[in-house]
């Protein structure tokens, strides 16, 4: 299995986080994408990838941190960008639930990256809280301008209405540990729906753990509980689910 969303670098990590990488093949997973949030856990993401060859690291500016994004950020992310284990840009996009940044800037900040992947030939990885209208809106508006960009909503949790626009747009969708949640009946509706050519598994450790894990801290591993649930509400085989899944991971980060 690959985990196509992750944070191994954050402290809840920092007791364990080498044993655990190392055991990641024996706990039946391949790869592990670890994504940026800002500046410095960009630079991690990109240190643990040089560091382990099942890391692959995703580089950008979370929205909660959009007002410490300047040109010395993007300067320092293009340097970054030029590293061999460097898959993608994000995750960017827009939080209106927190709104640890002003709104504003979060949508200047999201514009710069979506150039700033297009400069630099990166699909992007993107986070979208309570905004679900004006997050589609910039994608399409990015899409008609550079129709050859790939966008990955991660951790999707709007509705099905919007996941098929944004299958119109040739975009992939993550799902995790919520769709396992009792009352999350609108993102199992999306996991029956959506395309599943553009289907990726994640967990965005160590947040949002799975039934029946709920409450610990997210580990890779446990995606095995997410990839049960998609493939028994799709009617299809555990294995199955995985194998294509995975091949949709690795074609959206050209792996």
């Amino acid at each position: 299995m690959i985990d196509s969303h992750a944070h191994l670098d954050d402290e809840k990590f920092e007791y364990d986080r080498e044993t655990l990488i190392e055991n990641l093949k024996e706990n039946g997973i391949d790869f592990v994408y670890n994504i940026g949030a800002n500046l410095q856990s960009s630079i991690n993401s990109v240190e643990l990838a040089r560091k382990y060859e099942n890391i692959h690291a995703v580089i950008g500016v979370h929205p909660h941190d959009a007002d410490t994004y300047n040109d010395e950020v993007e300067e320092k992310l293009i340097e970054l960008s030029k590293d061999k284990n460097v898959r993608a840009i994000g995750e960017i996009g827009l939080d209106f639930y927190y709104d640890n940044s002003p709104r504003d800037i979060q949508r200047e900040v999201f514009k710069r990256q979506i150039e700033l992947a297009h400069k630099l030939q990166l699909p992007i990885v993107v986070h979208s809280r309570d905004a679900a209208g004006e997050t589609f809106e910039i994608i399409k508006e990015a899409k008609e301008k550079y129709n050859e960009l790939v966008f990955l909503i991660h951790c999707y949790s709007q509705s099905v209405e919007l996941m098929h626009e944004y299958m119109k747009l040739g975009c992939y969708i993550a799902l995790g540990g919520v769709v396992t949640f009792k009352n999350s009946k609108v993102i199992k509706e999306v996991a029956k729906e959506v395309s599943i050519d553009r289907l990726l598994l994640e967990t965005d450790a160590p947040y949002l753990a799975p039934v029946p894990m709920r409450g610990k801290r997210n580990e890779p591993m446990f995606i095995k509980h997410s990839a049960q649930e998609i493939a028994n509400l799709r009617g299809i085989s555990v294995e199955e689910l995985i194998k294509i899944t995975d091949e949709n991971t690795k074609r959206f980060y050209n792996d």
